[in-house]
């Protein structure tokens, strides 16, 4: 007969998990039920008088046409970013991967944009295309391109796509640097041996065993680009102009902290963290069948 071993119930368990479950309980769960909570009351500005209103929050941002360009503005945004950010650091962790001589200072420089805050990253690009003192509209009038992000809105969202692809780049590259040193060097040099050149081992033997870290990044840069890019449109363009840079979560801002519309501001909250919860869910639905683990 086989004894099994029995651990006598203690509070050590529920001790060590504490820490993260009042975390969540803090600083999300809470928050995120006040924001449903504010969503059904018409607030005025200075937040003497509050009236439920139940769904004309909503109903008004459906009616709303500045509104409804945002969701469009927001999902290209997103896909662009996405896009971008994952094509470079794969690229470059594909280069990064061959490298013998110098490979630590190359790796080092390549991860240091992930250390600056979004509002710095978008400064600093702010300078670099500054219409009047910025080095890149000098070189760009010299091949008749006329560079002024303050009036064009399609350069203006081109101009925070390569700002926030930037400075995500360096977190894909990690990523995608570990998955590429973690394949079996026997597999690459087997299939070296019978005559597959690089192009062909990549296609054909990297990219689809790192396929999984592809979906991780894939999810992880969809939910930068909705949330954690308002630094980068704020430092660069604050939405403008003309709100061609406007996406969801900059509107919640402006609407919430600029406008005072409180309520129209927390519905908006409420419909992007729906919109952010149901595309994860139709990714890990989907998209993951595909992945190879």
């Amino acid at each position: 007969m086989i004894k099994r071993v029995h651990f006598p119930p203690g509070v050590l368990p529920y001790l060590l998990v504490a820490p993260q479950v009042a975390i969540t309980l803090v600083f999300f769960i809470w928050p995120a039920s006040q924001a449903i909570y504010q969503s059904f009351l018409l607030e005025d500005a200075f937040g003497l008088s509050t009236e439920f209103v139940w769904l004309e929050n909503f109903a008004a941002l459906i009616d709303d046409p500045i509104y409804l360009q945002s969701f469009g503005r927001t999902i290209f945004f997103s896909a662009a970013v996405a896009g971008l950010s994952m094509s470079f650091a794969l690229v470059l962790a594909a280069f990064a991967d061959r490298v013998v001589r110098g490979a630590t200072a190359y790796r080092t420089l390549l991860i240091w944009p992930y250390a600056v805050a979004p509002v710095l990253a978008g400064a600093l690009w702010v300078f670099m295309f500054n219409p009047t003192l910025g080095i890149f509209p000098y070189f760009l009038g010299f091949a008749g391109v006329k560079w002024n992000h303050y009036l064009s809105g399609n350069q203006a969202m081109l101009l925070v796509i390569m700002a926030a692809a930037w400075k995500q780049v360096a977190y894909n590259f990690l990523f995608y640097l570990a998955a590429m040193q973690s394949i079996p060097r026997s597999v690459i040099e087997a299939a070296a041996i019978d005559g597959a050149g690089p192009f062909r081992r990549f296609r054909d033997i990297i990219f689809p065993l790192i396929s999984p870290t592809t979906f991780f990044l894939l999810v992880i840069n969809a939910i930068y680009a909705f949330f954690d890019t308002f630094g980068i449109i704020h430092a660069v363009t604050q939405g403008g102009p003309a709100n061609a840079t406007t996406i969801l979560v900059y509107k919640v801002y402006n609407d919430g902290f600029v406008g005072l519309d409180l309520g129209g501001s927390a519905a908006q909250s409420v419909i992007l963290m729906i919109l952010v919860i149901g595309m994860t869910v139709v990714q890990f639905r989907y998209i993951e069948k595909r992945v190879e683990y």
